[in-house]
């Protein structure tokens, strides 16, 4: 099956000659110039959709890589994300391109530039051992063994370790993951299965997800698990699964997943996505949960706080996703104060008793360290003040505009830039131009942006 499609990527020769450019042009950029990973993404281009076809047998993997997308500019050259792996051979348009490679990445010559605005495809084929990524703040992520298979995460780099790309959160794309595995394994991914095939031994699953996603939060989960798919009394369709040591203990709290989707989405507004769901891997490596597309995944069975936490990232953060990690609070203190509130109406402590527990930190408490507008670096963009004080500064904006505008809020911020990407600045903007007469300096003075610990609560 995979090489069949390959040879399908190579009869297309049309599309190079379609999209040929009649001047030099110039190669795109190897980066976007992340405040925090420069090397990350790339220029040039904007990938419109990824068709990724795995294939999976114990601690090695198989890959083609057909990635559609549009030239931003006159492209001589453009670059992909691919860290580790061997890659086997590339196309464009059909013929073969040249490659060379310097680390993490792939530079793409193909044999005509390419013109802006036209739509091409890059036809990847690797293959090896994926890697694990130990992040600046010592997590790990991208390929992660398990004791029955294996679990790939993708925060906030870890997704070059397995498929090639343009890696960064402010190119988003459709995709089409299929994945091969040994008979009597599990492969779930994102969005829906559409098809699922068992041929000599080997069980091919495809998963379609047909709303954008950012490349950190698609994954891969490769394992025995219990699997179940059902739909909500609204009709959204569910899809979990669990490792299958984990099915009985989890059984409870995933049965909340209607319950929560419909609570945020009374809050939050329509949910985004096609589907919902969880994957509870527990022999994982990461160690934390992670909001992947339509179905977040948990390393052990999840209290409901985390539960309703993770499910809320579906509209900030994987619907709306930050132009670059800098903008991390508006996934994090978003999905945090979607906690507080959830607690606020379900006979728990009150949003301003959450923020009042906070404020009563010291001085020199880590929830000070930075403020959650501009995290120190790298290492810092999960620390708490891009989660509690991200929280911390909504609850201000709350204060200063009064409920029945924040709640508003809550629904129109996600709704504006559904599927899009946004930025700090764009929603102070945003919350200043919905709120006039409202004075909202100090809370971006003091709370977004100010360092250390405000004077007043």
């Amino acid at each position: 099956m995979r090489s069949s499609r390959y040879s399908a990527a190579l009869a297309v020769p049309l599309v190079l000659a379609l999209t040929a450019c009649s001047g030099a042009g110039s190669p795109g950029a190897a980066g976007v110039r992340d405040p925090y990973f420069p090397r990350m993404g790339n220029g040039g281009y904007d990938t419109t959709h990824y068709s990724l076809t795995l294939g999976y047998e114990r601690d090695r993997l198989t890959g083609v890589a057909d990635i559609t997308a549009r030239a931003t500019q006159n492209l001589s050259a453009f670059n992909l994300d691919l860290k580790g792996m061997t890659v086997d051979g590339v196309t464009v348009g059909g013929r073969r391109a040249r490659v060379e490679r310097a680390g993490q990445e792939l530079t793409i010559r193909p044999d005509a530039s390419l013109r802006k605005g036209a739509t091409f495809r890059t036809v990847v084929r690797y293959s090896g051992r994926p890697e694990k990524i130990t992040d600046p703040d010592g997590s790990e992520e991208g390929w992660l063994p398990t004791e029955d298979g294996v679990l790939a995460l993708g925060e906030p780099t870890g997704s070059m370790t397995w498929f090639p790309g343009n890696h960064h959160p402010s190119d988003k794309a459709t995709y089409d993951i299929h994945v091969t595995v040994p008979e009597g394994l599990e492969a779930v991914s994102n969005g829906e299965l559409a098809g699922k095939r068992t041929t000599g031994g080997r069980t091919t699953f495809d998963w379609h997800t047909a709303q954008p996603m950012a490349s950190y939060v698609a994954m891969v989960a490769i394992g025995k698990f219990d699997t179940k798919a059902y739909n909500t009394p609204d009709g959204l369709p569910v899809y979990t699964a669990v490792d299958a040591e984990e099915a009985g203990a989890s059984a409870s709290i995933l049965a909340r997943i209607p319950e929560v989707i419909a609570w945020e989405t009374k809050t939050f507004g329509r949910y985004p996505f096609s589907s919902t769901g969880a994957v509870i891997d527990r022999d994982g490596d990461s160690g934390y949960a992670l909001e992947t597309q339509n179905r977040p995944v948990f390393p052990g069975t999840p209290e409901l706080p985390t539960l309703v936490h993770e499910l809320a990232h579906e509209w900030y953060g994987d619907s709306v996703t930050p132009k670059s990690w800098r903008d991390m609070w508006l996934n994090e203190g978003f999905a945090t104060y979607g906690e507080w509130l959830w607690e606020e109406q379900h006979d728990g402590d009150s949003a301003q008793e959450s923020f009042d527990h906070y404020y009563a930190k010291g001085g020199d408490d880590p929830i000070w360290a930075f403020p959650p507008g501009k995290p120190s670096g790298a290492a810092h963009i999960s620390d708490p003040p891009v989660y509690q004080r991200g929280a911390m500064v909504l609850h201000k904006i709350r204060e200063t505009i009064g409920d029945a505008r924040f709640f508003a809020l809550l629904k129109s911020w996600p709704a504006a830039h559904r599927y899009g990407n946004a930025d700090t600045a764009d929603f102070t903007a945003y919350v200043e131009k919905h709120n006039p007469g409202k004075d909202l300096r100090p809370v971006w003075d003091d709370w977004l942006y100010g360092n250390g610990k405000p004077d007043h609560p």
